[in-house]
C-alpha cells in the first residue's frame, strides 16, 4: 500500500501564519476599503478580517522579538542600545 501523505497541522503558537503574506493581505484589505465602493456588510467582513490579520502580525513581531531577544541572551533583561560600525 502506498504511503499517505501526512499534514502537519498548524496546532501550536509557534506556526504562525506567513507575516508577510499576511501584511500584504491587510493592505489589499485597506486599499479595498478606501476606494469606498464596498457594501457595508462587505466592509464590515474586510474590517474583521483586518483585525485578524494584525493580531496575526503583533504575534508575529513580538515572536521574533523573543527570539531576537532569546539569541542576544539577554532575554527579559534586554536594552537597546547603539550599533557601532567599528
Amino acid at each position: 500500500m502506498p504511503k499517505k501523505a501526512v499534514r502537519k497541522k498548524a496546532s501550536s503558537k509557534t506556526d504562525l501564519p506567513d507575516f508577510e503574506a499576511s501584511l500584504k493581505e491587510l493592505e489589499n484589505l485597506v486599499e479595498r476599503m478606501e476606494k469606498g465602493e464596498l457594501t457595508l456588510e462587505e466592509s464590515l467582513k474586510d474590517f474583521e478580517r483586518g483585525v485578524e490579520l494584525t493580531r496575526e502580525c503583533q504575534q508575529a513581531l513580538k515572536s521574533a522579538e523573543q527570539k531576537v531577544q532569546k539569541l542576544i541572551g539577554k532575554g527579559e533583561q534586554a536594552e537597546l542600545g547603539s550599533f557601532d560600525d567599528d
